[in-house]
């Protein structure tokens, strides 16, 4: 129960800080633009990594935990119970998030949600929207995968998965909002309804099949280094 605690604990802060900042500086054009955003987005992942991550792994996010899952790191119980924490606390960051928003004047109505057409800051269509969650996902994950496979690696660890999800965001920000995280994306788009909601489905299906298929990549690489 404490790994499930600690998967609900971290997916609220990556998502209530993240897409927080996303929403309340006005996006893109806002205050703090793509960097910004991204950056935010990479650190959270950081903080959380040093924080929980001794004590779940800090997956916080279905899309790793399918790939943990693929890899054999972890088996189907905690799996079912990691992504349900992880959607429980995007929900709950979600809530948060939109109480506070109505508490601004004006109010803030953006949740941080994904999006493609017209939700997409310069128009992706829904095809490219799902290969860009495909794409971005496999390469975070595989980086994901390769520095926590060796325990030499535990002290840079938190770094390198925040560095490359903020490089990961600086591309995708613009195309699809950037989710990589069906946690992530649900919680926002469930309390936002609308486009949101109706489009959200690629931002689970995107995710998790670039998860799949990074952990089978992984372990194709991982098997012919052993042979060697």
């Amino acid at each position: 129960m404490r790994k499930y605690v600690a998967e609900f604990i971290g997916t609220f802060v990556l998502t209530f800080v993240s897409c927080g900042a996303a929403a309340i500086s006005g996006g893109i054009d806002g205050v703090l633009g793509i960097l910004g955003i991204a950056t935010a987005f990479g650190l959270s992942i950081v903080a959380m990594a040093y924080s929980i991550g001794n004590i779940s792994g800090c997956h916080i996010n279905p899309a790793v935990s399918l790939a943990m899952l693929i890899s054999k790191r972890i088996n189907g119980k905690d799996f079912v119970g990691y992504v349900i924490a992880q959607v429980l606390g995007g929900i709950a960051a979600a809530g948060l998030l939109k109480f506070v928003g109505s508490m601004c004047n004006p109010a803030i109505t953006g949740l941080g949600t994904n999006g493609y057409k017209d939700a997409s800051y310069v128009g992706l269509n829904m095809t490219g929207a799902l290969v860009v969650e495909i794409v971005l996902t496999c390469i975070f994950l595989i980086a994901i995968l390769g520095v926590t496979s060796k325990e030499s690696f535990s002290s840079v660890a938190g770094l390198v998965i925040g560095l490359t999800l903020t490089f990961v965001h600086i591309i995708g920000i613009p195309l699809t909002g950037t989710s990589v995280n069906p946690a992530r994306s649900f919680g926002p788009a469930l309390l936002a309804g609308g486009e949101a909601l109706s489009q959200v489905w690629v931002f689970i299906v995107g995710p998790l099949v670039g998860a799949a298929i990074a952990a089978l990549i992984w372990m194709f690489l991982n098997t012919e280094s052993e042979n060697k």
